[in-house]
């Protein structure tokens, strides 16, 4: 009797542990999704809006709304439904592009075998999330060019503050008339850590295309494979960014079937990129795109606002910093082992312009900031020739005095007529 007693209780116990658990997996869950979308329009890069939003103890239900932060040529309408567990919540919805009027008569139609759906995976007490989504083929048509994208698949998983993205790409091509351009299999993989609100952050991306094929009737490249990687941090100060570009053999069927036109690889770094006017420019760009007029590409003005900002992240003398160009022609005998760094010079900013950069004269007075030197070492004899140099001469170097070339010494012969 004792134990037909305890049962209620019990099960009133198990009850109450149930709704408590599930009440808190919907909880935690709407405070991750929040939680996201503001570090996403944090970058200074998105607009995300949440049009539909439904909460419940067993299930949830909404509408987002994805697009660039200054107008909108188009936007991704994702819809997800979550039901909730425990231990877990499961989510799953469609994605959709949409294009607004213009851009839509610009690209025509857009055709696939069905709409791309994805689902994912909240775990209530880790925070981890997992996203996957596939895309089924599909070709966009316009006045004769075709592009074609035959299937693609993406996951995203992470917490708070650090997130992986994988995106597997089966082909692309471009058709324009007689000339095609074929792209694949690529994987672009990423890794964005971070602080709230994006403040500092650091973010690596590889992307691999196993080969790329450029083909018309007279002749045709191709190029397998292709490697790029790059690393940005922002942190207290700066903005960094690091590259480089890994080639494969490019080779020219036609022209010479067994012989590579050229490969290497080149190797560099953007550094001292002022942090703070980044930030302030990430502010700005938000507030005009919360006051402006979200169907336009760009407000009136916007640039003349951006301006003091823009130069301000000049501020700390920007430099390029090159420490690898080893490129290798079979095919002309040729071999670039090269190196250097360009400065600009940052004194009186205010006596430089943004806005008047489609000026040939303005375009002159931000040349006269570059200064740096390259080194090209163990030249081959018909690179001396070419710039005017006695044969015997190995060893090149390039200054960049006041946006002007000198080479050796001597100023830059002109290689091409005007």
């Amino acid at each position: 009797m004792r134990k037909e007693r305890l049962i209620v209780p019990i099960l009133a116990a198990i009850a109450i542990v149930w709704m408590a658990g599930q009440l808190l997996s919907s909880v935690l869950f709407e405070r991750s999704l929040r939680q996201a979308l503001e570090d996403l329009e944090a970058r200074g890069e998105w607009r995300v809006t949440r049009t539909e939003s439904s909460r419940g103890w067993l299930s949830s239900q909404g509408r987002l709304l994805l697009s660039p932060l200054l107008g909108r040529p188009w936007r991704l309408e994702l819809t997800y439904r979550a039901r909730h567990g425990i231990l877990s919540t499961d989510v799953e919805g469609t994605l959709s592009p949409r294009l607004d009027t213009v851009l839509q008569r610009a690209v025509g139609e857009v055709t696939a075998a069905s709409a791309p759906r994805w689902k994912g995976r909240y775990h209530t007490l880790s925070g981890r999330s997992e996203l996957q989504l596939a895309l089924a083929p599909f070709i966009i048509q316009q006045s004769g060019r075709e592009l074609e994208v035959r299937g693609a698949r993406l996951r995203l998983e992470g917490v708070f503050g650090d997130w992986r993205l994988r995106v597997r790409l089966d082909q692309l091509s471009l058709i324009d008339g007689v000339a095609q351009l074929t792209l694949g299999p690529t994987l672009l993989e990423s890794r964005y850590t971070y602080i709230d609100d994006a403040y500092h952050f650091t973010q690596r991306d590889h992307l691999q295309v196993d080969s790329v094929a450029l083909r018309y009737p007279a002749y045709a490249i191709q190029l397998a494979p292709l490697s790029l990687q790059s690393y940005m941090v922002l942190d207290e100060s700066e903005l960094r960014i690091k590259g480089e570009l890994v080639m494969g053999d490019m080779m020219v069927p036609s022209e010479a079937p067994d012989t590579p036109l050229i490969n290497g690889r080149i190797e560099m770094e953007l550094s001292r990129l002022n942090a703070d006017a980044i930030r302030q420019t990430i502010r700005r760009l938000r507030q005009e795109a919360a006051w402006g007029d979200t169907s336009l590409p760009m407000a009136e003005g916007l640039l003349s606002r951006l301006e003091p900002d823009l130069l301000q992240i000049l501020s700390d003398s920007p430099r390029l910093d090159v420490s690898t160009v080893a490129l290798n022609s079979p095919l002309l005998g040729i071999r670039v082992d090269a190196d250097g760094a360009l400065f600009f010079d940052a004194r009186k900013l205010d006596q430089l312009s943004v806005t008047a950069l489609d000026k040939t004269d303005e375009r002159e007075r931000w040349f006269e900031r570059l200064d740096g030197d390259f080194m090209w070492h163990d030249a081959p004899t018909v690179a001396a020739l070419w710039l005017g140099l006695p044969l015997g001469t190995r060893d090149l170097q390039f200054d960049v005095i006041r946006g002007s070339w000198r080479v050796n010494g001597r100023p830059l012969p002109e290689l091409w007529p005007q």
